[in-house]
């Protein structure tokens, strides 16, 4: 047997007056989804374990059934397995957003979803200005990059910059839970201040306000940590080998610490305009030679931080259509079965611009297992299946056949 997750992050949401009172899953058109719903069973999955925000690092490592309270050490820390960058003994690892600050309150978390290109640009100048010996910044992807900190002290507080749209940014800078970490988030304030000194007269930033483009004009440091120890999902789960397909250094780099090797999609960019069809034929090639395929597709969780419903809904039928459709047409043709399971790691409800905690529809394909009565997959046809609530690890376990 061989297995198989389809992400869409984000994905699920809530019922929005202007689609007729339907979630953008709901009025989707989704003929493959539905298409698999008919010989899937369904549920729901709490992704966020009490105590925990719903970060996209959480939901995940909860839904691939990790004990989050004991593995997770920050996002960044995360990410930097993405990038092949240790976490020493002694350093802390945070997630450095580039934003848009506009009027002293944050505009978007994203600078308006900067090119690679240009972000790399404004890195390296923030390395020069700022970084060496204790503190170093390293280049990500598009707006996600990392910080990493000698002596860091993670008892500190950091808000998330897609929480906090349209808040003046002196009201979220970092703050110490305990005294010893006081220093800590002194030097990250002082970085974001400083940073903004820098980045503002940075010739990427003359140019993109030349073009109307939002000036990324701070630097956002969250999500601390030191380097995690995690099982491999090969020993959790008896598989031999596994792969991640993802745009997003976070996601790649749990899978990293998961066990999972990372794939790397030509024009795969986190967003509506990703390369849907080659990560499909990465998934449908992996699958060939590996146990376990993890694709990921990051686009609806960034229409949704936007609150664009109809960009949401358009970027679930392109899962759908492009990525579902041929997935499933392929698998049709394979000499070994394959389980098949669909799902967001949390909503990004269009009204909130941001994550919330509400368990996620669930539905998963396992060869041989007679399915629900079900039609669509869509929040409210999930909550009907006969999976119910699931907690914990009762995802995975029931992904490969460990519980009935």
């Amino acid at each position: 047997m061989k297995y198989l997750i389809i992400l869409g992050d984000g994905m699920a949401d809530e019922p929005i007056a202007e689609l007729g009172g339907m979630t953008p899953l709901e009025a989707a058109d989704t003929p493959s989804f539905d298409r698999l719903a008919r010989q899937s069973r369904m549920g729901l999955l709490n992704t966020v374990p009490d105590g925990f925000e719903p970060g996209s690092e959480i939901a995940h490592l909860s839904l691939l059934g990790y004990d989050v309270p004991g593995v997770f050490e920050g996002r960044g820390s995360l990410e930097a397995a993405s990038m092949g960058i240790d976490i020493e003994q002694g350093e802390m690892a945070l997630r450095c957003n580039i934003i848009c600050i506009e009027n002293d309150r944050i505009k978007n978390h994203s600078a308006g979803h900067i090119s690679t290109e240009e972000a790399s640009q404004l890195i390296a100048s923030l390395q020069q200005e700022l970084g060496g010996g204790d503190v170093n910044f390293f280049p990500g992807v598009s707006y996600r990059h990392l910080l990493k900190i000698k002596g860091g002290n993670k008892n500190i507080v950091c808000t998330p910059p897609h929480d906090v749209p349209g808040t003046p940014w002196r009201d979220v800078l970092v703050k110490a839970t305990k005294p010893e970490a006081e220093s800590t988030a002194d030097l990250i304030n002082s970085l974001i201040v400083n940073s903004q000194q820098i980045l503002g007269k940075h010739p990427v930033n003359i140019k993109r306000i030349s073009e109307g483009k939002d000036p990324a004009n701070s630097i956002w440091p969250w999500s601390p940590g030191y380097k995690p120890s995690m099982p491999t999902l090969m020993q959790r789960y008896g598989i031999r080998n596994g792969v991640v397909i993802s745009a997003v250094d976070l996601i790649r780099g749990i899978g990293v610490y998961a066990g999972l090797r990372p794939i790397i999609v030509e024009g795969a960019t986190g967003l509506y305009d990703t390369n849907y069809e080659g990560k499909a034929t990465a998934a449908i090639e992996a699958l060939k030679n590996n146990d376990f395929v993890f694709l990921h597709v990051e686009a609806s969780d960034e229409a949704g931080h936007e609150g664009n419903y109809e960009l949401k809904k358009t970027t679930i039928e392109y899962l759908d259509h492009r990525v579902c459709r041929p997935i499933l047409d392929a698998l049709a043709q394979f000499d070994e079965p394959v389980t098949l399971a669909v799902l967001p790691d949390h909503p990004t409800p269009c009204r909130i611009r941001t994550h919330s905690a509400t368990p996620v529809p669930v539905m998963i394909y396992t060869p041989g297992v007679a399915p629900d009565n079900i039609s669509r997959y869509n929040e409210r046809s999930a909550a009907a299946g006969s999976l119910g609530l699931m907690q914990r690890d009762d995802f995975m376990n029931i992904l490969f056949n460990r519980k009935p």
